[in-house]
C-alpha cells in the first residue's frame, strides 16, 4: 500500500493512513533502538538513546490514544521509508570499525529517523486541525515536541563531542 494508494479518498482517510504509518514507524524504532544503545560507546549518546526509547514507548501509547479518540482501530501500515532508514543505519553501522566514528554514524542515523518523524507529525497535526480534531492535534503535538527536542539534543551532542571524537 503506497502513500497515495486507492484507499485514500478523503482528508480523513489520509489522516488515518498517515497515523498508521507513523504508528508502524514508532514500533520499528522501538525495536531498533536497543541495538543502537548496545552499539553506542559515548556514554551521553547511549543515555540519550535509552531516554528516547522510553519516550518512543510513550509516543506509541499517545498514538493509540489518538486512534481511540478518532474512533479507528490502532494498527500500523508498512512504512517503506522508515524501513529504509533503519536498514541503511544498520548497513552503515556494520561497516564502521572505529567506535568513535560509529557513534557519529549512529547520531546521523538517529537524526534521519527524527527528521522523518518530525515531517509526519507536522502533517498529522495540520490535518487533525483541518478535520476539526484539535483534541488529536494536541496529543500529536506532544510527540512532535519530543521529536524536535531529541533532534536538538543529537545536534548538540554531535557538534560538541561525538563528531570531534571521531576525527
Amino acid at each position: 500500500m503506497g502513500m497515495f494508494s486507492s484507499d485514500i479518498k478523503s482528508m480523513d482517510d489520509l489522516f488515518v493512513h498517515t497515523l498508521r504509518d507513523i504508528y508502524y514507524a514508532e514500533q520499528q524504532i522501538t525495536k531498533a533502538l536497543p541495538k543502537m544503545i548496545s552499539q553506542a560507546t559515548n556514554p551521553e549518546l547511549k543515555g540519550g538513546f535509552e531516554q528516547h526509547l522510553k519516550e518512543t514507548q510513550g509516543q506509541v501509547q499517545r498514538l493509540e490514544q489518538v486512534f481511540k479518540m478518532h474512533g479507528v482501530e490502532a494498527k500500523g501500515v508498512t512504512c517503506p521509508a522508515i524501513d529504509g532508514i533503519i536498514k541503511e543505519a544498520n548497513e552503515v553501522a556494520g561497516e564502521v570499525a572505529d567506535k568513535a566514528v560509529l557513534d557519529a554514524a549512529l547520531v546521523a542515523a538517529a537524526q534521519a529517523v527524527e527528521h522523518y518523524e518530525i515531517t509526519r507529525y507536522g502533517s498529522l497535526i495540520a490535518w487533525a486541525k483541518q478535520l476539526g480534531r484539535q483534541d488529536c492535534a494536541s496529543v500529536l503535538q506532544q510527540n512532535l515536541d519530543e521529536e524536535k527536542a531529541t533532534d536538538k539534543k543529537l545536534t548538540a551532542m554531535a557538534e560538541s563531542k561525538v563528531n570531534q571524537q571521531a576525527v
